[in-house]
């Protein structure tokens, strides 16, 4: 999303009684910049179940083995024990050996990936061993800066929106009311969720 068309979000947004709410709390986010794709699915299988500090260290000695340059050929040639002495695991290490494959089978060029619909591109990175529908959600909104992605299963957005709302959380039942609720936050769902996020910070 650009400069402008947060702008034009934040307009839509605040007409909103909740937003404008939460958007008070939590103050204007600032657009994201687009990131690589082959790069984030790397990083997102490295940070996988780690804190955000341990998961920096090991990506820093990870990108150290391949001088800063882990291009496809270079992961898949790498030994599991070169990876292992970075911290990584054994079922990581595999994880990301089908990243690489992936993208080294032109599986993730911009000009294929850009006409996919966000619904679709969610299915086809999950087709990756190791990366899930959640990790693609987060793809989405934080590397490829799609707009309207609302990770109705992520923890955090669900509690804020709970909370807001004063609803109980039943499971898939809720699940697909929190969808529908979240259409009348279209087309700026990843917004939303940031901010959502944000707030579960302040309030914690």
């Amino acid at each position: 999303m650009k400069e402008w068309e947060t702008g034009e979000a934040y307009r839509f947004l605040k007409a909103n009684p909740v937003m404008h709410g939460v958007i008070s709390v939590t103050g204007e986010l600032k657009p994201l910049p687009r990131k690589d794709l082959y790069l984030s699915l790397l990083s997102s299988i490295v940070s996988q179940q780690l804190s955000t500090k341990a998961a920096s260290t090991i990506w820093l000695r990870f990108m150290e083995i391949f001088c800063n340059n882990p291009t496809p050929a270079a992961v898949i040639n790498t030994s599991i024990e070169k990876l292992r002495q970075a911290g990584i695991s054994y079922q990581k290490a595999g994880y990301l050996a089908a990243v690489a494959d992936f993208s080294l089978s032109g599986k993730l060029k911009d000009g294929l990936v850009e006409k996919m619909p966000d619904h679709e591109l969610t299915e086809y990175l999950t087709q990756i061993k190791g990366v899930g529908r959640w990790t693609s959600e987060m793809i989405l909104i934080f590397s490829l800066n799609r707009p309207d992605v609302f990770p109705v299963d992520d923890l955090g957005v669900r509690q804020s929106v709970l909370t807001l709302y004063g609803m109980e959380d039943l499971g898939k039942s809720t699940s697909q009311e929190l969808h529908n609720l979240s259409s009348e936050w279209r087309p700026y769902r990843s917004l939303v969720s940031r901010h959502l996020w944000r707030l579960r910070d302040t309030n914690s």
